[in-house]
């Protein structure tokens, strides 16, 4: 190709890349350099159409290519360089740079405003790069050559500005030359600035003094820089800032530099550095107070200046600020840390650790002083610092360490022996030692070296002040540098402490050391001592004011937690001021303090109580107490508080504490004393006279032991006279009080005093008392004490004259009572009760005292109604009706008003009489109105013809009248012993409540009261009535010896005396008592009960005719009654004889007017039965409970037949057990027995389902442990229990327990001699059921032993007997050894003997299984079949069908040949499932079938058919489950093993699992 066509070809590809053909062009390069290789255009072509086509990679090449062949051509250069700038190429950022170069290179004498444009993104390569160096040296560059190319003054002032914003980022971090060209940049652009002043000249300039502020060694041209910028720019804040921020910082501040921080001030009142300039002069100059304001408020805005930390800590150790100089180290030192580390930080660090040393050196705690040690240890070079060493050595020295501190102080002593410091150290040291001379001596040393330092005057005068008593006795030496050391150092606090110390322990100037105190308080807001001691100075001083404002003050800038003894003292003052909120208050504080200070707690506690908080009061003395066991007064406080909040025993207990520790202590043993009798009146009130009498003595031995040791204590005889006098509403009966012979004038021992010899011992107290201290209240005591005498001898018929002289005395006391104190209401109405008694009958006098007592006291419901008893008494019914009903309407809830108002309703025949009486026991307890209640509810049940009244309804069956009037009367024969008629009622109410052994006791109180009365009548009934209860209890004896007082010669005294006689069993005796009454009775009913009673009589003696023959007479009567007709019924029952039951119950429900009687249906289910109608037997009785439902008889009824003749509706029983216990607790009791009969009637679907029936049971022996059926109900379900957990793989929950139920069935039959046939059953089948248990447990010698044991008794008891082969046989089957012939026939002889027997039958059945004798025993399970149907015993029809196919299925398992056996199972089973549905019988086809044709799918149907449908029982799904599995791997059916397994683990069949595991691997 020639030139010509390579020029053709090049001019072909430009045109193809002005078209952007690249690709053309590509092709006519390639065509270019086949001819001319290093064809520079074509190269450049190739780079430019491959940069189009995104292929950077060959456009690279092609430009590299070409700047190699000709690097001085722009071309190639310029292509690379735009490639690099649009490419993300790995390699472009480090290749770029060096193009730009090359370009420039190329563009300087060529292009210069290509070169400046290649410059600047030069430029911006460096500083993306962060290369600040070449940054800067390359804009100096453009900067050079725009200045060469003649560039205006703005242009280089923005190129200068434009450098300063490049390098502005991290300038701290670069090099010199680069922080250097940055503040020639500046200096050039302000120099170049056109307008100045301006904004943005103003701008610039504080940017290049912010530049300089990084720069620590350009200092000078910083300060040059402010200068300058002040000069053009007055008014600005920030330059003035910066310098005197330098100034500050290097120490240099000046009378020029306060001028700088003054002007600033004044341009801004909160400018930081202005402030902190003024205080660090301020503190130059000693002023601290104005330092540490300046230097706070500057921190406030400037809080990153260091020095300016160090200065105001330094500042607050001047001022002993120790707190908050810590505080402001700490905060400069993480300022630092934050700042970084250098020289000049270093030397503000080490000055911190020391300022916060000394600040720590000055607190009291040890924390504060190890602190200082490890803040010395942080300062570099501490070890060769004296001034650091000294701080050392005192921080050990406060720390108890001398030993640590005499090394530092030798060390010291022999380095600086001319240092001031080291002397004062070494006097510490001995000042610690308690030498006090040597460091006199050293203190006076240190004086010498330096003698303006405080300190060391205050630790000499200290010293002084410690001294011996030479000095002692004159502590001018120790004033004298007490008071230099407060000149020296005016804020050192601790120096006027001890000035004030002086003027009060010493001089006796209290003013003036009240105001030493105050300064050092007021220098030291924090020293509590001096506090404490200007305050306590300004009370005695009384000046309240003073102190008040102090301790206010205090406590208003506490914190909490702080300040205690203010809040203290300011608590105390507001306690005695009595403003007892203030004082809670303020010692609650006192408390947040310091919660262990007893004192505090004794004095919020004291607080409280004068409050009236008692429950906090108590909390705060309780806790006081713990805290200080040996207080007593703390405990004391208690025991107060708890007694008057009603707390008795609490109080007691406290008190006696008290008493341990102290036992002269009075106040607790009166307070024991008072708690005693408020207990006995308390007793009293509740009417439990006995207790009451017992606290009385208590309350009296303690009042007598306080006498012992105060008896001139006017108080005391009166609680003494209180306790004495508190029995006067006692019966005499139970008063029997012990008292110490000290209170009776004897030297030692006790004496019993009765009533009459207590109340006039309490006159004696009362007597005393007044000697001591005449008071109104205790004449009032005295009078009300003579009258409680006088009562108690009219009550007991004493000497008449004894009793007008006891009145008169009282009357004359209570008459002194009111002279003293006229105004007092009780004593004007004590007057008027004793003046209107019947001994005296001063009526007029009464009514006076009552007027006086309501003039003295309006709300007075007392007055008014002894006022209105008084009306009552004179018969002036109106008036005490209106005297009544003022006081109800004073007080309603004031018992004795109420009782009036019933007595007036009684008095005029009002039919509210009986809802007073009974408002009155609601209200209250008092006999009277206890009385009228009992006495209305006893006249209302006696009328029997006003059951149906709403009266009657509401009166006594909606009130809970019975209940109600029983309870107030026990009460009342409890405090009245004397009265028959209470006790008639209350035998009359107990026996309504069926508490017959109460009514008994009841009626015989009444009778042996009425035994010497003349109205023979009463007490015959009342004798009848207690014969009749005794009869009812069981106590036949004394019902005879109690009908034998009576003439017998009344109808109700004979029948009872009869019944009686018949219930002892003495038949004929009772016969002739009936005979008697039968010649005396009247009525035609009355004669039919006497005649079936006799009957009944004649039937207990054998004679079955003559009773029956009774019984017609009675049905012939014109009105026969339905007892008659019953007992002919039961007759006709016990004699078996259905015609005659039938003939009778026919008749009897012609006169029965309830179709659904429970002896109607009782009677009749009876003949069903006897009739052997099963079935007839539930029907009849559920037909009952469905017309009656709410009759829990007929449930418990229902329960029972079910149990006892239709076993296979179980379930139906157990409920109607548990709606009869529901509806009645009575029925319920024997309901339980009957449904837990029912639940082991049902058994149990799985082995883990708990036994329901056991818990029934057990809940049944809690109700009636009495009867023997419960005891062999739980006999049966404790062995049910142990059977289901031999069928889960687990251990019995009972040990032993048949032996012991056993006895508890033979000791429940010994306490029944009813129903013996009945007994001797019970008995027997729980023998068999002991027997059995304890077989099954493993334990037959102990069965044959009770077998033995039993059969010694009675050797005629051929059951017993079956059972005890049953037991000897156990072990010779165990032993799998053929039995002998001998054994078998002796065996089949004892089966025999019990032929009627199903389990016999069974028993030996097995005996001939074990033996291999298969068709013999096939033959005793059909005989036991035989019997059970035989019995109609559906359970042992079931039992013996699924046993006899057992035993077929068992032979068929053993391959037998022959079809008898299987066809016997068939049968079998089949019968069974005809019986009910039964899933054993199920069961067993199926594996019947698994046994014939494991494969068969009939085989499947079967046992799916067990496993999947509901209603069997889990042990038999279980195994079910196992033969299915076997049968699905025989036939392979992985799908359907898939399914079985699944259900498996949803039931956790593990037996199946294992096998799966097992066969799945084989």
């Amino acid at each position: 190709m020639s030139s010509k066509e390579v020029k053709t070809a090049l001019k072909s590809a430009r045109d193809a890349i002005r078209n952007k053909e690249y690709k053309e062009a590509l092709k006519h390069c390639k065509t270019v350099l086949k001819q001319e290789k290093n064809n520079y255009n074509a190269w450049v072509f190739i780079g430019v159409a491959a940069a189009e086509l995104e292929q950077p990679e060959q456009a690279q090449g092609a430009y590299k290519k070409a700047a190699e062949l000709e690097p001085e051509q722009l071309l190639a250069w310029q292509g690379l360089a735009s490639l690099y700038e649009k490419c993300n190429h790995v390699n472009a950022k480090d290749d770029l740079p060096a193009v730009y170069q090359k370009l420039l290179d190329l563009y300087e004498s060529v292009d210069r405003q290509k070169w400046c444009d290649v410059c600047r993104k030069l430029v911006d390569l460096h500083h993306q790069e962060k290369k600040y160096l070449e940054v800067s040296r390359t804009w100096y560059k453009l900067i050079k050559i725009r200045q060469e190319d003649g560039a205006d003054k703005q242009e280089l002032h923005e190129l200068w500005r434009k450098l300063t914003q490049l390098l502005s980022e991290n300038i701290e971090d670069q090099n010199n030359e680069t922080q250097q060209m940055l503040l020639t940049a500046f200096e050039n652009a302000l120099d170049l600035a056109e307008s100045i002043p301006s904004e943005d000249h103003q701008v610039l300039y504080r940017h290049f003094i912010e530049c300089l502020s990084k720069f620590p060694h350009e200092a000078t041209r910083l300060k040059k820089a402010c200068e300058e910028m002040i000069t053009i720019y007055p008014t600005a804040q920030y330059p003035l800032e910066v310098i005197c921020l330098y100034l500050i910082e290097s120490g240099s501040l000046i009378d020029e530099g306060q001028q700088y921080c003054c002007k600033l001030v004044e341009m801004n009142p909160k400018s930081g550095p202005g402030l902190i300039g003024l205080g660090v002069k301020a503190l130059q100059n000693k002023k601290y107070e104005d330092a540490v304001n300046h230097l706070t408020e500057g921190l406030k805005e400037s809080p990153l200046c260091i020095t300016a930390w160090c200065h105001l800590a330094e500042a607050q150790v001047k001022m002993h600020r120790p707190r908050e100089a810590i505080l402001s180290c700490n905060q400069a030192l993480k300022t630092i840390d934050n700042v970084g580390a250098s020289g000049a930080r270093l030397h503000q660090r080490n000055l911190c650790l020391r300022l916060k040393a000394e600040a720590l050196l000055k607190l009291s705690d040890c924390e504060s002083w190890e602190e200082a040690v490890r803040t010395l240890g942080q300062v570099s070079d501490a070890d060769k610092t004296p001034g650091l060493l000294v701080l050392q050595g005192l921080a050990h020295l406060n720390m108890g360490a001398v030993g640590e501190a005499m090394k530092i102080m030798e060390d010291l002593v022999a380095s600086h022996p001319d240092l001031a410091k080291v002397h004062a150290l070494q006097a510490a040291v001995h000042f610690t030692k308690k030498d006090y001379l040597q460091a006199e001596t050293c203190f006076l040393r240190a004086l010498e070296k330096d003698p303006e330092v405080a300190d060391y005057h205050f630790q000499l005068g200290l010293t002084y002040w410690l001294m011996g008593e030479e000095t002692r006795t004159d502590k001018a030496k120790a004033l004298t540098h007490f008071l230099k050391a407060a000149r020296l150092d005016a804020y050192m606090g601790k120096a006027f402490c001890y000035l004030g110390h002086y003027y009060r322990d010493v001089a006796g100037d209290r003013s003036r050391a009240r105001g030493c105190y105050r300064k050092a308080f007021e220098l030291d807001d924090m020293d509590a001592e001096s506090g404490a001691a200007a305050v306590d100075l300004s009370v005695e001083l009384e000046d309240m004011e003073t102190a008040l404002g102090i301790l206010t003050a205090v406590t208003q800038k506490a914190s909490a937690g702080a300040a205690k003894w203010a809040w203290l003292r300011r608590g105390l003052y507001y306690l005695k001021a009595g403003q007892h909120s203030q004082a809670v208050a303020d010692l609650q504080a006192a408390l947040r303090a310091d919660p262990k200070d007893y004192n505090c707690w004794e004095s919020l506690g004291e607080a409280y109580l004068s409050r009236g908080g008692y429950t906090t009061a108590l909390k705060s003395f309780t806790r006081a107490s713990e805290l200080n066991p040996d207080s007593t007064y703390s405990v004391f406080k208690v025991a107060a508080i708890q007694q008057i909040l009603g707390r008795y025993t609490e109080a007691i207990a406290q008190y006696q504490l008290i008493i341990e520790k102290k036992e002269d202590y009075v106040p607790a043993l009166k307070g024991l004393g008072e708690c005693y009798l408020m207990m006995a009146k308390a007793a009293l009130v509740d009417f439990l006279d006995g207790k009451g009498v017992d606290y009385v003595e208590k309350a009296l031995e303690y009042f007598t032991w306080a006498l012992q040791h105060r008896g001139d204590v006017s108080c005391l005889w009166k609680l003494a006279g209180d306790a004495c006098t508190s029995l006067h509403a006692v019966s005499p009966s139970k008063v029997r009080v012990r008292v110490l012979g000290v209170l009776l004038g004897q030297q030692e021992g006790r004496e019993v005093l009765k009533k009459d010899e207590l109340l006039h011992l309490g006159g004696r107290c009362y007597g005393r008392a007044l000697k001591l201290m005449s008071t109104s209240n205790t004449w009032c005591d005295l009078g009300i004490n003579y009258y409680h005498q006088a009562r108690h001898l009219a009550e007991t018929g004493s000497n008449m004259n004894d009793l007008t002289e006891l009145l008169q005395k009282s009357l004359h006391c209570l008459k002194k009572a009111v002279r003293l104190d006229s105004e007092n209401h009780l004593y004007w109405n004590a007057l008027g009760v004793v003046a209107c008694y019947r001994g005296i009958g001063n009526y007029a006098l009464a009514q006076h005292c009552f007027i006086k007592s309501i003039q003295a006291e309006q709300i007075n419901a007392a007055a008014w109604t002894n006022l209105g008893v008084l009306y009552l008494a004179t018969e002036n019914i109106e008036q005490a009706h209106e005297a009544f009903k003022m006081a109800q309407s004073l007080d309603p809830s004031y018992l004795l008003c109420w009782i009036g108002q019933a007595l007036i309703a009684e008095r005029i025949g009002s039919y509210d009489t009986m809802d007073l009486f009974r408002h009155t026991t609601e209200l209250s307890m008092h006999t009277e109105g206890a009385i009228g209640y009992a006495y209305w509810v006893c006249t209302t049940l006696q009328d029997k013809s006003n059951r149906e009244t709403e009266l009657y309804q509401y009166n006594i069956l909606q009130m809970n009248a019975v209940p109600a009037a029983q309870c107030v009367l026990c009460k009342y024969v409890g405090r009245i012993q004397n009265y028959a008629p209470a006790f008639s009622m209350l035998g009359y109410l107990n026996e309504h409540l069926q508490l017959k052994r109460e009514a008994a006791e009841a009626y015989q109180r009444a009778a042996a009261l009425l035994q010497s009365a003349e109205d023979q009548h009463t007490y015959n009934v009342t004798v009848r009535n207690w014969g009749r209860l005794l009869c009812s209890i069981g106590e036949y004896d004394k019902a005879i010896q109690a009908f034998k007082l009576t003439p017998l010669e009344e109808l109700e005294d004979l029948i009872g005396f009869a019944l009686a006689l018949f219930m002892k069993g003495l038949y004929k005796e009772s016969n002739k008592a009936y005979e008697r009454a039968l010649s005396v009775v009247k009525s035609e009913q009355d004669k039919a009960h006497i005649l079936t009673a006799l009957a009944i009589t004649e039937y207990k003696q054998g004679k079955m005719d003559a009773a029956k023959s009774l019984l017609f007479k009675c049905s012939i009567l014109k009105e026969p009654t339905t007892e008659s007709l019953q007992a002919l019924c039961a007759l006709g029952l016990a004699v078996q004889d259905i015609t005659l039951s039938k003939a009778a119950l026919n008749e009897l429900l012609k006169h029965i007017k309830h179709k659904n009687d429970y002896h109607r249906c009782l009677l009749t289910s009876a003949i069903y039965a006897l009739q052997g109608r099963t079935v007839a037997v539930q029907r009849q009785v559920s037909k009952a409970v469905h017309s009656n439902p709410a009759d829990p008889a007929l449930w418990s009824l229902l329960s029972r037949v079910v149990a006892q003749y239709t076993q296979r509706n179980a379930k139906g029983g157990a409920v109607a057990g548990s709606v009869a216990h529901i509806l009645d607790s009575n029925h319920g009791k024997k309901a339980l027995l009957y449904t837990a009969v029912n639940q082991l009637a049902m058994g149990s679907s799985t082995a883990a389902e708990e036994n329901i029936a056991l818990k029934t049971i057990q809940k049944a022996a809690f109700l009636s442990p009495d009867d023997p059926a419960v005891w062999a109900g739980l006999m049966a379900a404790c062995h049910a229990d142990d059977k289901l957990a031999l069928v889960s793989h687990s251990q019995p929950k009972r040990v032993d327990p048949y032996l012991a139920l056993l006895s508890a069935v033979s000791a429940s039959l010994k306490n029944t001699e009813i129903l013996k046939s009945y007994n001797q059953s019970l008995e027997k089948w729980s023998l068999s059921q002991a027997v059995t248990g304890l077989v099954d447990t493993g334990k037959t010698s102990e069965a044959e032993s009770l077998c033995t044991k039993n059969l010694k008794s009675n050797p005629d008891q051929p059951a017993v007997i079956l059972l005890l082969r049953q037991v000897q046989c156990k072990s010779l089957l165990e032993s799998q050894k053929p039995l002998p012939d001998a054994v078998l026939e002796e065996l089949q002889k004892t089966v025999m003997s019990n032929s009627t027997s199903v389990p016999a039958w069974q028993w030996l059945a097995q005996v001939y299984q074990s033996q291999g004798m298969m068709g013999a025993a096939e033959m005793c399970y059909r005989k036991s079949l035989q019997v059970a149907s035989q019995q109609d015993s559906w359970s042992g029809k079931l039992s013996s069908l699924l046993k006899l196919a057992l035993l077929a299925l068992e032979v068929c398992m053993a391959n037998v040949s022959g079809d008898h056996w299987s066809s016997l199972v068939q049968e079998a089973t089949s019968e069974a499932l005809k019986v009910c549905f039964c899933p054993l019988a199920v069961f067993l086809q199926a594996l019947l079938q698994f046994n014939r044709k494991m494969g068969a799918r009939e085989t499947r149907r079967l046992l799916e058919r067990v496993v999947y449908q509901p209603g069997y029982p889990s042990s038999i799904v279980s195994t079910a489950r196992w033969y299915l599995l076997r049968h699905l791997y025989a036939k392979d059916d992985h799908e359907l093993i898939d399914v079985l397994v699944k259900n498996a683990e949803t039931h956790g069949d593990k037996r199946t699992l294992e096998l799966n595991q097992k066969l799945s691997t084989q």
